[in-house]
């Protein structure tokens, strides 16, 4: 079965940059759509940030222009830049696979990671 698996994540003061590796492995017929959730304690999940397997990407308001979704298929890895963080921006970040729908709605999505955390203090 397809795994992911994130890293990168950890605490940053607010105005700093991360960047979020997603390493997929195993296979499946179809991979439609990769893309980043997150969730912070008593909050939805939300859809951070998505890119299809044509390169077509989007993103939530809330992070256009800061944060920067990519994909290296040599590497098979998937990534988010994330720039000006905001202490809004602290939440559980997960990478997450489509077999079908492409979107920022995450019950479009069949695979998870375990997730990795960011925090941004002020």
């Amino acid at each position: 079965q397809v795994q992911l698996v994130e890293s990168g994540g950890g605490s940053v003061q607010s105005g700093g940059s991360l960047t979020l590796s997603c390493a997929v492995s195993g296979y499946t017929y179809s991979r439609t759509c990769m893309g980043w959730f997150r969730q912070a304690p008593g909050k939805e999940r939300e859809g951070v940030a998505i890119i299809h397997n044509d390169g077509w990407t989007s993103y939530a308001d809330s992070v256009k222009g800061r944060f920067t979704i990519s994909q290296d298929n040599a590497k098979n890895t998937l990534y988010l830049q994330m720039n000006s963080l905001k202490p809004e921006d602290t939440a559980m970040y997960y990478c997450a696979q489509s077999s079908l729908l492409c979107g920022l709605e995450w019950t479009f999505f069949n695979y998870w990671g375990q997730g990795t955390q960011v925090t941004v203090s002020s």
